[in-house]
């Protein structure tokens, strides 16, 4: 049995492959399934809940979904809940493949003036649903760039450090190891503290990532260097070195593929501490910078104890798409680890 049919007949790993491919399409496709701008505010629109859809007329008739506009009220000076305005003498159809004032489709929305706020609007009246699906964007493919940065260099140094041994190693191995002693979450906040306030969300996310990768590949390369260590005394690699193969050419070309199906679980297993890098940072408010919306900046909402009491449709939806994309990405890494392992593929 090989190593697809054994990855296929995992259940878990079937199910995390499954949430990673709809996540990564949805937020892919954020302009067309979101209904409106993310960083557009509503008027009058600030914390709303989401929206109820009707199904049935004032007649008691079933009819197609439709919703009414709602604005935001007086605060209840007893309770601290806000009360909600609903206009009941306009009903807005909701329809699928609406197109917008721009002339953009979109996959759902109405057609007339009430606002579809499918998961609410937060405290500055932008749609939670939209905010939800972009800033998806930043917080998914964050771990992608960090790895796709961090094993090559980890790899390559390893890789070095493994097969020319001597001073070589021992001077990479010391600078690996003083990079392992610094504690992870006080360096980020420190990165984060100490960057230029002029920058965008985009040039900070970069920065974050390539500053965390060039400090992470250290205990990559130690493993990766390992490995080496017993590849190079192989016969293939004994035959290459004999043909006047130069050991960089060997090391890229013979050893390091050898190491391949480790290198595929580790990154598979690392991308989820990439997307809890960046939702603590945007948390604290030291990573992606309002208004540009990530699931880590969208929960530092939760600093605010009446909003997590009053309203936690703001605070439950980028938690739990956080949960399940690391769950999702920790499942999927297992089956790879167990349809990859050497010993069950001679089974």
């Amino acid at each position: 049995m090989n190593w697809w049919q054994k990855l296929k007949k995992n259940p878990l790993a079937k199910f995390g492959a499954i949430v990673l491919i709809i996540f990564y399409s949805s937020v892919i496709a954020a302009g067309f399934i979101a209904p409106y701008d993310p960083i557009k505010q509503q008027a009058n629109g600030s914390l709303l809940p989401p929206t109820k859809v009707h199904w049935v007329s004032k007649s008691g008739q079933f009819t197609l979904p439709y919703i009414y506009p709602t604005i935001q009220g007086d605060t209840d000076l007893e309770t601290g809940k806000r009360l909600i305005e609903v206009d009941e003498t306009k009903p807005s159809p909701l329809r699928l493949f609406v197109a917008d004032a721009k002339g953009n489709w979109h996959l759902f929305g109405t057609t007339g003036e009430a606002k579809f706020n499918l998961l609410g609007t937060d405290d500055q009246g932008r749609d939670q649903f939209s905010r939800l699906l972009h800033g998806g964007r930043i917080s998914l493919f964050i771990g992608i760039v960090g790895v796709a940065l961090t094993f090559p260099l980890g790899m390559i140094i390893g890789g070095i450090s493994g097969y020319i041994g001597g001073w070589t190693d021992t001077i990479i191995m010391r600078l690996a190891e003083v990079l392992m002693t610094f504690p992870g979450i006080y360096l980020l906040v420190s990165l984060g503290a100490v960057l230029p306030p002029g920058l965008t969300s985009t040039q900070r996310f970069l920065l974050i990532v390539a500053i965390t990768s060039l400090i992470n590949w250290a205990g990559l390369a130690r493993v990766v260097r390992g490995q080496v260590l017993s590849i190079k005394e192989r016969e293939f690699v004994q035959a290459a070195r004999a043909m006047g193969g130069k050991p960089i050419y060997i090391i890229i070309r013979h050893v390091l593929p050898q190491t391949a199906t480790y290198l595929i679980i580790s990154a598979t297993l690392a991308v989820p501490g990439f997307i809890g890098m960046e939702a603590v940072l945007s948390l604290i408010g030291l990573g992606i910078q309002q208004p540009d919306p990530s699931w880590g900046n969208m929960l530092s909402l939760a600093t605010n104890a009446s909003i997590l009491v009053l309203q936690p449709w703001l605070i439950w939806p980028p938690a739990v798409l956080i949960i399940l994309t690391v769950l999702a990405f920790n499942l999927l890494g297992d089956g790879l680890r167990d349809a990859l392992d050497p010993r069950s593929l001679q089974r």
